[in-house]
């Protein structure tokens, strides 16, 4: 066990029955009844997911030339920041990884395969950067994870394990460095979605490469860590919608920015179906708080009113909710909506609502990365989340 693992769990414990779980693959953001469901949509020419699946097909280039990097570097520092290269790359790999697994075109498998290759060989001096280092560390680190554990099926590819080296050596060290540290500041200093892309990353490292101790850090973190991504400090206080009694659950960001609290969504999203498929119930977590926080953010992200509690934390002191970026699109509440609607029949009508915003914006489907934006923003989320979880 590494020190990094032994100095975790002297610090936060872990729940023994969390030790005994049997890890699945594929098992993070898509399992093999959800490949299933979607073949029979396509099958059936089911709208809007057949439409959703052209969209997502067209997009796969089984052309695509990586552009791998020695390092990554993200935020001003010494390093000349290189990040792009990397979100573009896992982009075009998760489309090609997607378009082969339901469709069976090898040639998509071998250009996601070609793609990871190049980043597993050429990268061999880490992520640097200021702290935003850990972000990156974060949010790609989930992605490729993601990415590695559709294409993991695949019988001529035989990368996997390199993919597995770069993941722990590189993305997985910031991970649990932040977690444990988080770069020497006070716990408040740095937003839920700090945390939340860490626990991503941990969460789906540790299920690609088989290690039940990484799942149970980030599990365990999120339940019951001290950081703002844990669930009780991401979505911190509970009121009753006016009018009726559905929970409303204000974001620890909410009172920032919009691009930030819905990103934590994204996030929350991410962490929750990863767990899911792994037999975890994350969404119904503290009495569905995260459907309470989604209802709040994507409410208020349609232009409704929502109530505002006071916060305060290190940077300060918010007194109402932040109309910076409100109406903020993101390829995010399908994965949302699919689970509290479509899976336990709970009203996410607000979701829903936002859900349908970004579909009617995006031309009938939600899109993936890159159509939201060529910065970081447009390829924090993976997308395609029509095809993917959209549900009759």
């Amino acid at each position: 066990m590494k020190l990094a693992n032994i100095f975790y769990l002297a610090t936060f414990g872990l729940n023994d029955s969390q030790s005994q779980q049997t890890i699945v693959h594929p098992g993070l953001l898509h399992s093999d009844r959800d490949f299933a469901r979607i073949q029979g949509y396509i099958a059936a020419k089911t709208q809007p997911q057949y439409q959703a699946w052209l969209n997502l097909a067209a997009a796969a280039n089984p052309d695509y030339v990586p552009s791998p990097q020695v390092y990554v570097c993200r935020g001003d520092s010494d390093c000349t920041q290189n990040y792009p290269s990397l979100y573009r790359d896992i982009a075009a790999a998760y489309a090609n990884a997607l378009t082969w697994r339901i469709n069976g075109t090898t040639a998509n498998a071998d250009a996601a395969a070609r793609i990871l290759d190049a980043w597993s060989s050429t990268l061999t001096e880490g992520i640097l950067g200021s702290a935003d280092r850990f972000l990156a560390a974060g949010l790609y680190g989930y992605q490729l994870a993601n990415v590695a554990e559709i294409l993991r099926e695949y019988p001529a590819w035989t990368g996997l394990d390199a993919v597995i080296e770069i993941l722990v050596k590189y993305f997985y060290a910031e991970n649990i460095d932040f977690l444990v540290n988080h770069n020497g500041a006070s716990i408040d200093n740095y937003w839920a979605n700090w945390d939340l892309c860490t626990l991503c990353s941990i969460h789906s490292i540790g299920v690609l490469s088989d290690n039940q101790t990484m799942i149970d850090e980030a599990i365990d973190y999120f339940k019951n860590g001290t950081g703002m991504g844990a669930l009780l400090n991401a979505i911190w206080y509970i009121s009753t919608e006016e009018g009726s009694d559905k929970p409303l659950g204000q974001g620890q960001e909410a009172g920032r920015d919009q691009g930030h609290s819905t990103l934590d969504f994204a996030l929350l999203g991410v962490l929750a179906q990863q767990g899911y498929n792994q037999g975890v119930d994350l969404f119904s977590l503290y009495s569905n708080r995260i459907l309470a926080g989604s209802e709040y953010a994507f409410k208020y992200n349609v232009y409704e009113d929502v109530p505002f509690e006071t916060y305060t934390n290190i940077h300060g002191t918010a007194t109402g909710i932040s109309p910076a970026s409100r109406g903020d699109i993101r390829p995010i509440a399908e994965l949302l909506y699919a689970h509290y609607n479509g899976v336990m029949g709970l009203n996410a009508s607000w979701t829903g609502l936002y859900r349908d915003l970004v579909v009617n914006a995006s031309g009938g489907a939600e899109g993936g990365g890159g159509d939201y934006g060529s910065t970081s923003g447009g390829y924090d989320q993976l997308g395609w989340g029509t095809i993917l979880y959209r549900r009759d």
